[in-house]
């Protein structure tokens, strides 16, 4: 399972020109779904995400997770994230979670990033397209990956 996060001051998903998920100061969640992948790697990726020490304390160093700052958390499903052009000029998707596993695996994770945030965690639509606006604070980007088995 893959989570690309991004340090926001603000992001917002809009499905078909509606708005449903905006946040202040916060993390943006991209996630993708492996199709070996298990409610295991959802949990696990939940807890790091919670607990990564990217916002600024009073000095000024990344050394706050958001459940320290109190900030908000919005995720998007984006099944892209296992596309794999190393061959020809058109992504594979073969590695991404078919949809029915990929959406209960985003279910649970959400789930589980509420639980440990003590918070809502807003979403955008599960296989929808979707318009996806940030603010992103930094920048600061980065990669978590949490295979089964690992």
């Amino acid at each position: 399972m893959i989570a690309l996060i991004q340090r926001v001051r603000e992001a917002s998903v809009q499905v078909e020109g509606e708005e449903v998920g905006r946040i202040g100061p916060g993390m943006l969640i991209l996630l993708g779904a492996h199709r070996t992948d298990t409610e295991a790697e959802a949990d696990w990726l939940a807890g790091k995400c919670a607990r990564l020490r990217i916002f600024s304390d009073d000095a000024g160093k990344m050394n706050r997770s958001i459940v320290q700052t109190g900030g908000e958390a919005l995720v998007v499903s984006q099944f892209t994230l296992y596309g794999d052009a190393r061959r020809g000029n058109r992504p594979s998707f073969v590695d991404a979670a078919p949809p029915e596993q990929a959406e209960a695996l985003y279910e649970s994770f959400v789930e589980q990033l509420a639980a440990h945030l003590a918070a809502p965690v807003l979403t955008g639509v599960f296989g929808a397209m979707m318009d996806v606006h940030l603010v992103n604070d930094g920048p600061v980007t980065l990669w978590v990956e949490r295979r089964h088995g690992a």
